[in-house]
């Protein structure tokens, strides 16, 4: 029986339109977002409904296929790639994005896993409400990556990660099986919470169909301030001072480097229109569904405070949305820029908040001493401990060659360091093929076994996307 001939029972499920396999068509769903993979597949797949998936799962468990559950394959990890040699067919969700129900009285909304993140974010507007999760690439992610990988993003410090937005689930098992939780419930004991399972799995243990996620009164009110921080500025520091000050109301608290504020600046070829300070700047922002909580004079008080201990050098608060934006703008466009200076090598890092200073000193004196004249971009999510530590190709220098050296190199002494502080190798990326190798490095035993047995568990044929975290799945 030819290739083609064992796809004919997907194409019969599915239409001809929900079977790819002109190379050209499938191309983008292989390649994994940082290019640093080129992975195959039979067929890329493209179900309608939850039926549909169920069909072909149990299609690919008695043809012998894998299957791959893809969202936007926006990942850093290639978690959504299919890997060469593993027969691996991928399964697009994109035409899985109905927005089933939106509830302003339980602040509540349900979607299918196919749906783009801005358009879920979209339909909570639409009724007054905010869906926190906020990515760079929420234009075009889809909220079962979001779920597959935990994802985490802007505004964590306030509202948390995606496992914490999460009330409810619905995925396809491995045997075809349908697991349903799609309850709308903040409380609901009734044993272990099996949809916790599902998210931060990367589509190991099934295939998220659709989820209900938490939902907050909109946001409408803001106060957003760009600060110079003085040399040696305690980070942490004056995180919690922000958080005590303000009553928890900061969403944001984005610590940005001269390196990197610099990148944005030769991208855009003019000075970008702030300014770091010796220890960097903080991209800072206050939220509100309240026009009775005054925040920018919350915002100021809390500034003074910290000008008056010496931890600013000044402090630019934004008196127009315009300005606002203009602040995020430069937020937003450092991976970018990082790209148009000839690529980074990333490191998705997390350190307890305590201990980021102490990460920050002791990498950049391992850095100085290992690699002098490597250029660091460091930035991210710090008010959660997250800080993404990106060495950028030298100029001239072959960016796969260069981002191999240092993943077997340097990188490790990095992860050693986030590990030895209480941190970790993977703060929101996931582990996914490119880091499966960090699991095995920095998990004991009996996390391997426990993450083992709960693939044997759900997926005991090996189905659903073999050769992450464990290169010999099946």
């Amino acid at each position: 029986m030819s290739q083609s001939d064992d796809l004919e029972p997907f194409r019969a499920l599915l239409g001809a339109t929900g079977v790819l396999t002109e190379p050209g068509m499938i191309r983008p769903y292989c390649r994994d977002h940082r290019e640093l993979m080129e992975g195959a597949t039979p067929a890329v797949l493209r179900p309608r409904t939850v039926e549909e998936v169920q069909g072909l799962v149990r299609l690919a468990r008695s043809g012998g296929f894998g299957l791959v559950p893809q969202g936007g394959n926006t990942g850093y990890v290639g978690g959504a790639t299919p890997e060469p040699g593993r027969r691996q067919c991928v399964v697009s969700l994109e035409r899985m994005a109905r927005i089933r129900s939106v509830d302003p009285l339980g602040f509540t909304l349900a979607c299918d896993a196919g749906t783009i993140l801005a358009e879920a974010q979209a339909a909570a507007a639409g009724h007054g409400l905010f869906l926190p999760l906020s990515l760079g690439s929420e234009g075009s992610c889809r909220l079962g990556g979001n779920i597959g990988t935990n994802a985490g993003g802007l505004q964590v410090l306030r509202y948390g990660m995606t496992r914490d937005l999460v009330l409810g689930i619905e995925a396809v098992l491995a045997d075809g099986s349908l697991f349903s939780d799609m309850r709308h419930l903040r409380k609901n004991n009734i044993g272990i919470d099996l949809k916790q399972a599902f998210i931060g799995a990367e589509g190991a243990l099934g295939i998220v169909t659709g989820v209900v996620l938490k939902l907050w009164p909109a946001q409408a009110h803001r106060a957003t301030a760009w600060l110079q921080l003085a040399a040696d500025a305690p980070v942490p520091e004056i995180a919690a001072t922000v958080r005590r000050e303000t009553a928890d109301l900061a969403s944001t608290f984005e610590l940005i480097s001269a390196a990197s504020l610099a990148l944005v600046g030769e991208m855009r070829g003019a000075d970008p229109g702030l300014q770091a300070g010796p220890g960097g700047a903080v991209l800072l922002e206050l939220q509100s569904s309240s026009a009775r909580i005054p925040l920018e004079e919350v915002l100021l008080g809390t500034l003074e405070e910290l000008l008056e201990r010496g931890f600013l050098e000044d402090a630019v608060l934004a008196q127009s949305e315009a300005q606002r934006r203009a602040m995020w703008t430069i937020r937003e466009t450092i991976p970018e820029a990082e790209k148009h200076a000839g690529g980074s090598v990333k490191h998705d890092i997390a350190v307890p908040v305590s201990r980021i200073a102490d990460f920050l000193e002791r990498g950049g004196a391992l850095l100085a001493e290992r690699l002098p004249g490597v250029r660091l971009s460091f930035y991210g999510h710090v008010g959660d401990g997250n800080i993404h530590y990106n060495l950028v190709v030298p100029p001239g220098e072959d960016r796969l060659a260069f981002t191999r050296a240092i993943e077997a190199g340097i990188a490790h002494d990095l992860y050693a360091l986030a590990a030895e502080l209480g941190g970790s190798f993977s703060a929101e990326y996931g582990i996914g093929r490119f880091k499966r190798d960090l699991l095995a490095r920095y998990s004991d035993e009996t996390r391997l076994a426990l993450l083992a047995g709960v693939k044997n568990a759900f997926d005991p044929d090996g189905v659903m996307n073999a050769g992450i975290w464990f290169a010999q799945d099946r």
